[in-house]
């Protein structure tokens, strides 16, 4: 699942702010989604955290 699936459901803010708690370090631009570039927001969020996408997509689809 990803960004544009979260919007659909409506709870999107309500991940990004889990997502804020788990790791205080990711900003708003680390968070933001480009429609087309998952592989690119995953990316960047694999570098912050240090998690394989793998993981941080199962992290992300757990909140």
């Amino acid at each position: 699942m990803h960004e544009q699936e979260y919007r659909a459901r409506g709870n999107w803010n309500e991940i990004k702010g889990k997502m804020k708690q788990a790791y205080g370090d990711l900003s708003d631009d680390d968070l933001a989604y480009d429609e087309g570039q998952e592989d690119e927001w995953i990316g960047k969020l694999q570098q912050k955290i240090g998690k394989g996408k793998h993981e941080v997509k199962s992290w992300i689809d757990s909140l």
